[in-house]
């Protein structure tokens, strides 16, 4: 197999050649090393290409039975394999145990073969950190991949791997979706084990899954990634069928609300609002009943809830950086981190129990607002993918990366992480510039499977399967 052909598969379609014994998963994984070697330097996507990736473990009956998969450097962990958070305070931190995720992918066939950049501690929507340097967008090298999951969308944009894992909090798995050109799901909460350490991270809000180029591989890692074990918070209601077998169901007869205004401060731009409307007609002409939907929650409670887990999340760097023999500080954490944490520290215990009643309060105003529709389409994002340095989080404060850059661009993005319902990002259209645009798909709490129905709908009407950036594997010049 060559290159050329090896970046043209999705995941599924590796695995099948790899069932037939038509390549073999030595062979993906050396293929693999050679579209990062050919690739990486270009982009910066790849933290760490695992030195033994010929021979690293995993099943060959699963669904992705051989296929090579990159591991975000953030969240999911592998036993002995470093495990740094984009960050200079976990440098050479190596985890003891493997992570839930990382069974159930080996378990499904996916070798991991390295591990991908990601924002530090990923804060930022951006794809820049102090210590790995800039992620580069193979659509265009001067713009962002968007972040927190950034190396992954890069590495399967560009035709490193089919597919890799990433985790979303905020929109950490949809902004790079939408800004590679890719299909990024972001489940319910629950679905996706976040254990053994990891349950219920975020004050609720992150989760992990992967990103990939086709609606078929988005649908398979959902039977191989789903489960619940001991100690997660709680158990979430189990699909009918398999999501695979979800492929070939009808939607039905669908209500769907469709936002087509900004959610907060950052201005919908009007090219992203007409593909939109052209989904929603589209969708309409499908038989599906469409309505616009306003704002469904005050964006200062938003607001609340994104700080309070930004906060939050930093609580705990004294009890890490003690366990690494380090202190935190400017040497160890970038400069919004280090506001954010020292901040964190003089908070009052009273300041978490504020956070949650802001989250309960827009679980339920979005609850309201939606109830009456199956599927809610908006934006992925504003705008498509800024340029670097059109701002950067180490000259903002802290209320202006907030504003910005956790509100501002993820104003469609972080609701849904806390209201818990499943929310992907699709690739159904490129703008006049050639950069890609995600538009997103909202499902009800557990029904990724009218999700993945819907998905599979638009991906029919708007095939983007051939569509390759200008920096791919085996084809870049």
């Amino acid at each position: 197999m060559k290159l050329h052909e090896y970046s043209s598969y999705d995941a599924t379609g590796l695995a099948e050649l790899v069932s037939r014994r038509e390549v073999t998963t030595v062979e993906l994984a050396r293929l693999a090393r050679e579209a990062h070697d050919q690739m990486n330097p270009k982009l910066n996507a790849v933290v760490e290409f695992y030195a033994d990736a010929e021979s690293v473990p995993g099943s060959d009956a699963g669904l992705f039975g051989g296929v090579p998969f990159l591991r975000k450097d953030i969240s999911a962990t592998e036993a002995g394999r470093l495990y740094e958070c984009g960050s200079r305070l976990y440098r050479g931190f190596r985890p003891t145990v493997d992570s839930y995720f990382v069974e159930r992918a080996r378990a499904g066939g996916l070798r991991i073969v390295g591990r991908t950049t990601t924002t530090e501690l990923g804060v930022s929507a951006l794809s820049e950190t102090a210590m790995c340097g800039i992620t580069r967008n193979p659509w265009n090298l001067d713009r962002t991949v968007g972040g927190s999951s950034s190396g992954s969308g890069a590495a399967v944009a560009a035709g490193i791997v089919p597919i890799a894992s990433a985790s979303d909090g905020g929109g950490s798995i949809r902004i790079p979706a939408s800004y590679c050109g890719l299909v990024g799901l972001n489940p319910s909460r629950g679905r996706i084990s976040g254990g053994p350490s990891r349950q219920d991270s975020g004050i609720g809000m992150s989760r992990s899954f992967v990103l990939c180029r086709t609606v078929r591989d988005m649908a398979a890692a959902l039977d191989v990634l789903s489960g619940s074990y001991p100690g997660d918070p709680f158990l979430i209601p189990g699909p009918e069928r398999t999501y695979v077998e979800e492929l070939s169901q009808p939607s039905g007869r669908l209500r769907i609300g469709v936002a087509l205004s900004s959610w907060a401060e950052v201005k919908l731009d009007p090219e992203i609002r007409d593909r939109v409307a052209e989904t929603a007609k589209v969708l309409e002409a499908m038989g599906h009943v469409v309505q616009e939907i306003g704002p469904p929650f005050s964006v200062s409670d938003y607001r609340e809830v994104i700080a309070g887990a930004t906060y939050l999340g930093r609580a705990n760097l004294d009890v890490v950086a003690n366990a690494l023999g380090r202190t935190v500080d400017e040497t160890t954490l970038e400069k919004i981190n280090l506001i954010i944490y020292e901040s964190a520290k003089h908070l009052p215990l009273s300041y978490a129990e504020k956070v949650f009643e802001y989250a309960r309060k827009i679980r339920f105003d979005v609850g309201k607002a939606v109830k009456d529709f199956d599927i809610v389409l908006t934006p992925t994002m504003p705008c498509t993918a800024l340029p670097h340095n059109t701002h950067s989080t180490e000259e903002m404060s802290v209320d202006e990366y907030l504003t910005l850059d956790a509100v501002g661009f993820c104003q469609y993005l972080g609701v849904f992480s806390v209201t818990g319902q499943p929310s992907v990002s699709l690739p159904l259209f490129s703008s006049i510039e050639g950069l890609p645009i995600g538009i997103q798909i909202v499902g009800r709490f557990a029904d990724e499977a009218t999700v993945v129905r819907v998905a599979k709908d638009l991906e029919q009407a708007f095939p983007w399967a051939k569509r390759r950036p200008p920096v791919f594997a085996g084809i870049a010049g």
